[in-house]
């Protein structure tokens, strides 16, 4: 609930976007690590705490009163002695069994406070005024990391990143997908970096091999000695590390067959990161047979005078449109294959899972599409994009 009350109003979202340590408890607002200046003319720090009035069940409405009540010693000025002006309280009283508080303070402007912004803002800028002259660098704006400790998103920690930009309305339209990534040795892995920053249901890992040397420089991030030297399988080297942000993500240790196939049938997106067309055209065809969308990945690269030349390329499809897969995907397995080869580079890895997520999030209504592409190519020599297979529908 608190998450989603801080997400609905403006006065507390703008409060987190702009860095103060916010934190809804029952019926109050809490703001923590609010700089002050005590009588010894030390910096310290304490707590806002506020109450809490709805307009609704997940909205702030007008705050009820211009008190606001403090956690910490006295607020002083640069020379030690209180700031007088805004004192009101100096007894210490007991909110709820989670909150005692040492005081409170009162400050009312002409109108009142019409939202918690404009009421915490203030008090702030009061009683951190004196620490900032004495030390420019403390700040109430500490940016620092809110744990979903109630488990109200997918995620370990609050999307603020989503909340700053406003597109979490946006974002919302993936929330009850569940995601397959099949495949991680190279481009997979740069598509679950990306899908696990996205609120998605479910993320299923499918991959039968272990993780090696060599996959640590084709991959995201920056794999250790000690990651190494577990010797882990590939689905759980990447559980590990995308858990740390991502609830949901579940390993599958095999690599797809005709005979579990059916694991498939709850995706609502594939991905399919396989580096055989045999592989490649039973999966395709199966996930087409029952309906459901995906991206198939490929990439090429030869050498051409000591130099790389090559493409990478994204087949997707839907319900609505796979009429064009038989001319992009075939069944057999040839090493004359354009996206057959074996040269494998982070950065080419990388571009390729951008553009399968790119179409991904198309199909899926977060980005304008006006190609409506179904196959796309990029031409690493002339550095140009090739659509195809376009739909109007």
């Amino acid at each position: 609930m608190s998450q989603q009350l801080i997400n609905h109003s403006p006065d507390l979202k703008r409060l987190r976007d702009e860095g103060y340590e916010i934190e809804v408890s029952g019926g109050y607002l809490l703001i923590h690590h609010v700089p002050f200046i005590d009588q010894n003319r030390k910096i310290q720090y304490g707590t806002f705490v506020s109450t809490l009035t709805l307009s609704s069940n997940d909205r702030t409405g007008i705050p009820d009163n211009h008190v606001i009540y403090f956690i910490g010693d006295n607020p002083c000025e640069i020379d030690g002695t209180n700031i007088t002006a805004i004192q009101h309280n100096n007894t210490t009283s007991t909110l709820n069994n989670l909150i005692t508080v040492n005081r409170s303070f009162s400050n009312k402007p002409a109108t009142g406070y019409q939202n918690y912004y404009e009421k915490i803002k203030r008090y702030a800028d009061i009683i951190s005024a004196p620490a900032k002259y004495l030390d420019s660098s403390v700040t109430e704006k500490t940016f620092k990391v809110i744990m979903d400790s109630r488990n109200e998103t997918v995620f370990q920690y609050i999307d603020t990143n989503s909340s700053r930009a406003n597109i979490e309305v946006i974002n919302a339209k993936l929330e009850n997908q569940k995601i397959a990534i099949i495949g991680l040795g190279g481009t997979g892995a740069y598509i679950l970096d990306i899908v696990a920053k996205n609120p998605v249901k479910e993320i299923h890992l499918y991959d039968g091999d272990s993780f090696d040397q060599h996959n640590a420089f084709r991959s995201p991030g920056a794999a250790s000695l000690n990651d190494l030297s577990e010797n882990l399988r590939k689905v759980d080297y990447y559980k590990k590390i995308y858990s740390n942000m991502h609830r949901h993500i579940f390993v599958h240790d095999y690599y797809l067959k005709k005979d579990n196939l059916q694991k498939l049938n709850q995706m609502d997106y594939v991905f399919i990161c396989v580096d055989k067309n045999s592989s490649r055209k039973l999966i395709t065809d199966y996930l087409v047979s029952i309906g459901i969308s995906f991206s198939d990945v490929g990439l090429g690269v030869n050498v051409v005078d000591q130099k790389l030349t090559g493409a990478v390329r994204v087949t997707s499809a839907t319900g609505v449109k796979n009429d064009h897969l038989s001319h992009r995907i075939f069944p057999e397995d040839s090493d004359n294959n354009e996206y057959a080869t074996n040269i494998q580079i982070a950065e080419l890895n990388a571009l390729n899972a951008i553009f399968a997520i790119l179409k991904w999030k198309k199909i899926s209504g977060i980005y304008v599409d006006l190609e409506n592409e179904h196959h796309s190519s990029y031409s690493i020599g002339v550095s140009k994009i090739f659509n195809e297979d376009a739909t109007t529908i």
